[in-house]
């Protein structure tokens, strides 16, 4: 009867979690929560004219990609060799004509750009093989599992569709679930502990009902010996 009323606790103050005025008693605002600065502006449509800009443009690629038969790699060649054909004849006929050349900004990059670039790349690269390494050596058994998990997500996803539907797709979840559940908050996060409730009835009546007796059972058994 300890195990079973221990555990029971244990569980209910993990589903609990959610009985404050917010969910899981998150003092910060959504806002706060996604960096507060121009990227949470965007995401919460508190810039509603980016947001639309970015929503349409990624439409259009989209569209593009699935519809016209384009590849990325041909895309950005025929736009590159487009613009250069362009600027080529723009300079030309302005040598010819005395135009001022095409206006094009310095196209340079400072050593010191490079160096924070080269760092950063280098620290990034280098988590990354830290981490790869303590799976690869099984020193952390729920990193393992957690990057198991969210490998055999993305082949299931990758299985159901393809790369730019998907990343369009992201897109449109981020763009709209945050913004909706900010508008929505509080009802969100009132049924979303009505359900924390109902797991934890449901949980302690399994607890009791079929853990507890098996392990009253075990007891007894060991008590027999």
């Amino acid at each position: 009867m300890e195990w079973n009323a221990l555990n029971g606790q244990h569980v209910f103050s993990l589903l609990r979690m959610g009985s404050s005025a917010r969910l899981f008693k998150r003092q910060r605002s959504v806002h706060e929560i996604l960096g507060g600065g121009l990227v949470a502006d965007v995401i919460l449509w508190r810039r509603k004219n980016t947001t639309l800009g970015i929503l349409f443009v990624t439409l259009a690629a989209w569209v593009v990609f699935e519809r016209s038969g384009y590849t990325l790699l041909s895309l950005v060649s025929s736009v590159l060799l487009l613009l250069i054909v362009i600027l080529f004849l723009w300079a030309k006929s302005a040598a010819i004509l005395n135009r001022p050349a095409p206006p094009l900004p310095k196209l340079y990059m400072s050593e010191e750009t490079v160096n924070h670039m080269a760092a950063f790349i280098q620290s990034e690269v280098n988590d990354l093989l830290s981490v790869s390494q303590d799976i690869a050596l099984g020193k952390d058994s729920r990193l393992f599992f957690r990057v198991a998990a969210f490998l055999l997500l993305i082949s299931v996803v990758g299985g159901l569709t393809d790369f730019l539907t998907l990343g369009y797709s992201s897109l449109v979840f981020i763009l709209t679930v945050p913004a909706l559940y900010e508008k929505y908050e509080d009802c969100i996060d009132r049924y979303v502990m009505m359900g924390f409730e109902k797991l934890q009835q449901m949980y302690l009546k399994f607890d009791s009902g079929f853990i507890g007796k098996v392990c009253r059972s075990i007891l007894d058994k060991k008590k027999s010996c």
